[in-house]
């Protein structure tokens, strides 16, 4: 049976209050724990902190997502080898280089998926700003050259790239569901056409809320379709400290966003159950 789990991000647990006040690695740990969360995201990019963090979670059943930031193949092996010795569920590649030809990013997209199937390892390239796919067009134009391309789908850095008008026009929706059709993994953050985060439980954004709900739905549904049946989707909870939220003027968070994300855990849920109750119920533009 494909399954749906959770995980919460390691960043996002950052609170970076005006009192200083930080959390221990250990209790953030328990806490996600405790909360009944399927893992965690956390970088994956030196040894003394793989090792410290596998230490933690050990006896947990937590699974972990391991982020890296390459800028050459090369740059990526080493990820690979701490993957291969501590196991993850996927490598989150955010590739920290910016070329303006699609054709230059070949070599280096091309290379950093044959290390990992080399490795082992399943590896997803994020959709985020200030990376190798952070434009929404540049992106499609690399998906016309390498249609398999796998992709771990963060919507919010589009919408607020690219200011999308509301409502959304179908072209915009379409354009959506063209980088959901790749993606093998997900992070749940909730934007506006102005904001990279938005506070889910304010009532003036539940446009957004609903907005990331059908594209997640949609999204959900196409995974399912191309899944193997005990398949697992790894949905990952990154409601980021500031600067990514909005903050009062003593710099403090205006909602919450421990809550917000069990909040947002609990909507994913209820996404996925729906998804699987009424697979071939449509989208605005769902593909015959």
């Amino acid at each position: 049976m494909q399954k749906l789990l959770v995980f919460q991000s390691l960043w996002a647990m950052e609170r970076r209050h005006a009192d200083g006040f930080e959390r221990s690695l250990e209790e953030n740990i328990a806490m996600i724990f405790e909360a009944g969360f399927d893992g965690i995201s956390a970088h994956y990019t030196n040894r003394r902190d793989v090792e410290h963090l596998n230490a933690v979670i050990r006896g947990t059943g937590l699974k972990i997502e391991g982020v890296c930031f390459p800028r050459s193949v090369e740059d990526l092996r080493l990820t690979l080898e701490l993957a291969s010795e501590f196991p993850v569920s996927h490598i989150d590649l955010q590739a920290d280089i910016r070329p303006r030809r699609v054709e230059d990013c070949l070599p280096l997209v091309d290379g950093w998926t044959r290390l990992a199937e080399e490795m082992g390892v399943p590896l997803y390239i994020e959709t985020h700003r200030h990376r190798i796919t952070s434009d929404l067009l540049f992106t499609l134009d690399l998906l016309d050259l390498r249609p398999k391309l796998p992709l771990l789908a963060d919507l919010s850095h589009y919408l607020v790239g690219r200011e999308f008008a509301f409502p959304v026009e179908d072209e915009s929706h379409a354009q959506i569901q063209r980088i959901l059709r790749n993606a093998g993994a997900f992070h749940g953050r909730i934007g506006s056409c102005q904001q990279i985060q938005i506070e889910l439980s304010f009532p003036h954004h539940q446009p957004w809320v609903d907005l990331f709900g059908e594209w997640w739905g949609y999204g959900f549904r196409n995974w399912r379709s191309r899944a193997a049946e005990d398949a697992e989707l790894v949905m990952t909870c990154e409601l980021g400290p500031r600067p990514y939220a909005i903050t009062d003027r003593d710099g403090n968070d205006s909602t919450d966003r421990w809550a917000e994300a069990l909040l947002l855990r609990e909507m994913v849920r209820d996404i996925w159950a729906e998804s699987a109750i009424s697979p071939d119920r449509s989208a605005r533009f769902e593909d015959a």
